[in-house]
């Protein structure tokens, strides 16, 4: 077979070309024209002569070329040639055979489609990064080649050793792999490893890490029990992407939870949240929704730096979208926040979320609240399976290009034998010194119904003594004693109109006050006080019940 047919008229061909036609001009004439006279001279007869690319043998490159050279020809693409390269990496082929018996390693690789295909288009095809029996990789491709009329056309195969290139893409693919794990491991290290079960509310939440890139966000949550059968719940999201915003989050969650413990409202927390956000990283922006839920009152108080709504579905099914007060995101500064309350009674379902799980590049972010408004109206079960149903209403998969967070809560409807075991009972404290005595008879009569054991019925009856006298001394009108039962603890909580907090200290032999505190903090199992809303203070501890 003739291989010079297939050769190429490489630019510069005609150039030689004329160059030798100079060289034949006689010695006389040499002189005239346009050529230069110091060129004419190097055309001499002792000067090598360059071959034309038309007159290089074709057989004796391709042997030669690094790269591996096939060529076929016909409908069966029987061997013509292989170079000595292509012999190398896979052994011999014998000449004449079909491709799909002689050529394993084009089988192998899917390249016989393709061969088909240039055949019939007469066009080039491209295969890139295939790895190969030999266990190279190869970038194939194949060129038709045209003969003569009385024979089918052929495919020139030529494969480059891209082995180096493929195994430097895989260990940087690799390095990326390993880099996300590493953030997203991060970020669910900081996160919550198990959520606090509070005694009134059932929690559940979900987290999904946005696509395959390393830079996962920053969304967080979390659920703090705040003593006194009070629980707060916060969600937020740092604006971003990447370990840096993972790093600011973990800082907010865990300041999140040390000003908790101070029992603020909502609105308190997020200020001095911003302060520290800004403190932190003041380019770093983020929002942040806390809530506080109190079995007492029923509702859900709560405050939004920027963040998105919250969703309440009460008994009935219907969903409620929680309403202003809300602020700028946290890091801004300069703004005052406020708290705004919702109800959240038995039977209710509140949902907490970040953007990630409503925000599409192609509808208003509107829409996706209502689009998720309308799934929690249908969604029943538990609060994970009201999360996973979310979750997946909203068309979240393993390739989202956001990170989402979700944070669902219920308040159960309690009744029978499991509504017996969460009791209320109060008394509002009038008079003087003698309604000292009278929440001592009434918590007596109180935990005797509840059939609580001796001992705890004599250590609550102590404990109510002890904040009743201190109400009495140091608060003012109105005093209210409020006796909480639930599946796990005792709670004893004395309200009255002064806001000055009590703290716990030691008391000198001769001093006739300040042990009361003292005694509850010793016999309880845990005590706090905080400022109520309206004004005022409340002074509560707690007893865990004991099991069984």
């Amino acid at each position: 077979m003739n291989f010079t047919r297939w050769s190429a008229r490489l630019p510069g061909t005609q150039r030689r070309a004329a160059a030798r036609t100079e060289h034949a001009v006689p010695p006389d004439r040499r002189g005239e024209g346009s050529v230069p006279a110091a060129r004419v001279e190097q055309l001499t007869d002792d000067s090598p002569c360059v071959p034309a690319v038309d007159e290089l043998p074709a057989r004796d490159v391709l042997d030669r070329v690094p790269a591996l050279v096939a060529l076929v020809h016909g409908p069966d693409h029987h061997i013509a040639y292989v170079n000595d390269a292509y012999t190398a990496a896979f052994g011999v082929r014998p000449p004449g055979a079909p491709a799909r018996e002689a050529l394993p390693e084009l089988v192998q690789l899917g390249l016989l489609p393709l061969l088909d295909q240039v055949l019939r288009s007469g066009k080039s095809r491209t295969l890139k990064s295939r790895k190969a029996l030999d266990g190279r990789t190869y970038t194939f491709t194949c060129t038709p080649v045209a003969e003569n009329a009385d024979h089918d056309g052929g495919v020139l195969l030529f494969a480059t050793d891209v082995t180096d290139h493929a195994e430097a893409a895989e260990r940087l693919r690799a390095s990326e792999r390993r880099q996300r794990e590493t953030a997203v491991t991060l970020q669910r290290s900081l996160l919550p490893q198990e959520l606090e079960q509070p005694d009134d509310l059932r929690v559940a939440a979900t987290y999904q890490p946005g696509g395959t890139e390393a830079a996962v966000g920053g969304d967080w949550y979390d659920v703090i029990t705040l003593g006194g059968g009070r629980t707060a719940l916060v969600i937020g999201d740092v604006m971003g992407r990447g370990v840096r915003a993972a790093a600011v989050m973990g800082q907010l969650r865990t300041a999140v939870r040390a000003y908790a413990r101070l029992d603020l409202p909502p609105h308190e927390i997020l200020q001095l949240l911003d302060g520290l956000a800004t403190e932190i990283d003041a380019n770093q922006i983020a929002t942040c929704a806390y809530a506080i839920h109190d079995p007492n009152e029923g509702r859900l108080v709560y405050a939004s730096a920027g963040h998105l709504p919250i969703l309440v579905r009460d008994e009935n099914g219907t969903v409620l979208r929680t309403d202003e007060p809300t602020g700028p995101p946290l890091g801004t500064g300069g703004w005052i926040h406020t708290s705004g309350s919702v109800p959240l009674g038995p039977g209710s379902t509140a949902v907490l979320y970040t953007d990630g799980l409503v925000e599409r590049r192609d509808e208003d972010l509107d829409e996706g609240i209502a689009a998720l408004e309308r799934a929690l109206a249908g969604a029943t079960g538990t609060p994970q399976v009201i999360c996973d149903r979310l979750v997946r209403s909203a068309g979240v998969t393993a390739d989202h290009d956001d990170d989402v967070a979700v944070l669902v809560l219920q308040h159960p409807a309690r009744t029978g034998a499991d509504g017996e075991l969460f009791r209320n009972a109060a008394l509002e404290l009038l008079g003087g010194v003698e309604a000292a005595p009278r929440a001592r008879a009434f918590a007596s009569g109180v935990l005797t119904s509840w059939r609580f054991p001796v001992e705890l019925h004599d250590l609550g009856v102590l404990a109510t003594s002890e904040l009743v006298a201190n109400s009495l001394q140091h608060g003012t009108p109105p005093m209210r004693l409020r006796l909480r039962r639930t599946d796990r603890r005792l709670i004893i909580e004395v309200t009255d109109g002064d806001d000055h907090l009590p703290r716990r200290r030691r008391a000198e032999p001769g001093d006739e006050s300040g042990r009361g505190i003292a005694i509850v903090a010793t016999i309880a199992s845990g005590w706090g006080s905080r400022r109520t809303p309206g004004g005022g203070k409340a002074v509560w501890c707690e007893f865990v019940l004991p099991k069984g």
